[in-house]
């Protein structure tokens, strides 16, 4: 699977990441899911007051009203994304463990303030692990 994005959008993400350092960002990945391509990056806010640094959390009903709204404009969910301060873009248990099959969820490292590295995962049907995908970059 690979995963492409539009470079307007992964440069929103990137800066929303750079924006929230330390603390982790969130935020949704939207677009084409039979292209995989992310068409709309959609930002939402880390509500997580203990250890923001290290996790992040958005709550269910603000979750599902971005969704909704994305949708109402046409767009699939293709996955989620969030930020790794001062940690590699390399998945985490907790992220596994939270992880939903068929999603993407890309993982940007920001180390002192700047994007360090920008990866994406997919869960294994076991959920044993997940596996990166190749990003491609659009203009």
């Amino acid at each position: 699977m690979n995963l492409q994005i539009d470079g307007e959008q992964l440069a929103r993400l990137h800066a929303h990441a750079v924006e929230g350092y330390p603390h982790e960002v969130v935020g949704i990945l939207a677009g084409n899911r039979g292209t995989h391509r992310v068409q709309r990056v959609h930002p939402l806010v880390n509500e997580r007051a203990d250890s923001p640094a290290n996790r992040y959390k958005v709550g269910g009903l603000v979750l599902m009203d971005a969704e909704q709204a994305l949708e109402g404009e046409g767009f699939e969910i293709i996955g989620y994304y969030h930020s790794h301060p001062d940690h590699p873009s390399q998945y985490s248990d907790f992220d596994r463990d939270h992880a939903l099959p068929n999603m993407s969820y890309l993982i940007t490292s920001v180390r002192g303030g700047e994007i360090a590295n920008t990866q994406s995962w997919r869960l294994l049907e076991d959920r044993s692990s997940m596996q990166e995908e190749a990003i491609t970059v659009e203009n």
